[in-house]
C-alpha cells in the first residue's frame, strides 16, 4: 500500500469515527444550559410546574434551557428575588445571555432586558420577555407558563 492510499483510509476512517458525534452534537432535541446540571426538564407535574435545575445550579448563574416541556426557561436569583422569563429575544427571537451586570443581552442586537424581562434602554426590542412563574421547593428550581 503505497503512502497516499493508506492517509485516505486513515481519513475515511477519521470521519467515520466522528460522525456519530457530530449527529448526537447537531440533535434539536437536545436542550441547551447555561449551568451545570440544569441541562433538561422534566415533564409538568399536576400544577404545571416543571423542575428546570437545582438551587446548587442557580447559584452559579443563569439557568438557561433553550427547549423544556413548556418551551424556552431562564432562571436567575436577583436581588434574591426568583425571575423567570423565556428567554427568546422580542426583537428577532435570538436566546437572550444573563450578564453579571444583572440583565440580558440579547447577542443578536444588542437588546437589553432586566431579571423580570423589561425592555431596559434604547435598544431594537420594544416587547417585553414572557414572564414565567418560578418557585424553589427543597432543592428544585421550578418554572410553570402563565396560563
Amino acid at each position: 500500500m503505497d503512502r497516499r492510499t493508506f492517509l485516505s483510509w486513515v481519513g475515511l476512517g477519521s470521519l467515520a469515527t466522528s460522525l456519530p458525534v457530530a449527529l448526537v452534537a447537531c440533535n434539536s432535541e437536545t436542550p441547551s444550559a447555561s449551568s451545570p446540571g440544569s441541562n433538561s426538564a422534566g415533564a409538568p407535574r399536576d400544577d404545571g410546574f416543571v423542575q428546570v435545575g437545582t438551587v446548587a445550579a442557580l447559584e452559579t448563574g443563569a439557568i438557561v434551557l433553550e427547549t423544556s416541556s413548556i418551551g424556552a426557561v431562564a432562571v436567575v436569583r436577583n436581588n434574591g428575588e426568583l425571575a423567570a422569563v423565556n428567554p427568546t429575544c422580542t426583537h428577532k427571537g435570538c436566546t437572550v445571555a444573563w450578564q453579571p451586570s444583572g440583565e440580558y443581552v440579547c447577542p443578536c442586537h444588542q437588546a437589553k432586558f432586566s431579571a423580570t424581562g423589561a425592555v431596559v434602554g434604547e435598544g431594537p426590542a420594544k416587547v417585553p420577555l414572557k414572564v414565567l412563574q418560578a418557585k424553589i421547593e427543597g432543592d428544585a428550581v421550578l418554572v410553570k407558563a402563565n396560563a
